[in-house]
């Protein structure tokens, strides 16, 4: 089915004049309350706005924008429901998070064991070599440059496993209050007593 023009024409027009029908209410900057057909000039649409219809009733009504402040405190709750959403998918209970934090802690145990043993292999280790470089001081030789090399980077690893058994009981702490907080913020959204 084709549509003249004609009545393309009445259509534009009908839709013309409803357009033409609204009034835009809002506030300039002198605080007067202005009636435009036109719109609301650019500067004025940040602090909301009334779309008005040919009787004077709103048909719609556009906030303000939201302060920097308020923006600021809608992110903030925003971030907070995702963590919040976060946390309810992870535990379904306070008791699910002590069992996490249990893992998590007895995981940095171990690994916190393990590198103390390394070091203390490495001890063993520096203290045979320097005593093989003590025998040939007694013996009157030169101590040989491959052992003293040794020796020197065996003191290199065991000084980088202690700043690693440091960083992994830092890792341990941040781990116990992290937990901490999700077990009071997990039984405040369950309702569940602490």
């Amino acid at each position: 089915m084709r549509i003249g023009s004609s009545a393309l024409l009445l259509l534009g027009l009908l839709a013309s004049a409803a357009a033409q029908a609204e009034l835009y209410r809002y506030v300039d900057d002198k605080g007067v309350v202005v009636l435009d057909r036109h719109g609301v000039p650019p500067q004025f649409i940040g602090r909301g706005y009334e779309v008005l219809n040919d009787q004077g009733r709103v048909t719609q009504v556009v906030p303000p924008a939201p302060t920097a402040q308020e923006r600021k405190l809608l992110l903030e709750a925003k971030a907070r429901a995702e963590t919040d959403a976060q946390l309810l998918r992870l535990y379904a209970s306070v008791a699910d998070v002590e069992r996490a934090k249990a893992r998590r802690l007895s995981e940095l145990d171990s690994i916190i064991g393990i590198t103390r043993g390394n070091l203390q292999s490495l001890r063993t280790q520096q203290a045979n070599l320097q005593s093989q470089a003590a025998n040939h001081e007694r013996a009157g030789r030169k101590v040989p440059e491959q052992l003293l090399v040794q020796i020197d980077n065996l003191a290199k690893e065991q000084a980088s496993l202690k700043r690693d058994v440091e960083r992994y009981k830092q890792t341990r702490k941040q781990a116990e209050v992290s937990y901490g907080r999700e077990r009071e913020r997990v039984a405040e959204l369950l309702g569940q007593s602490e």
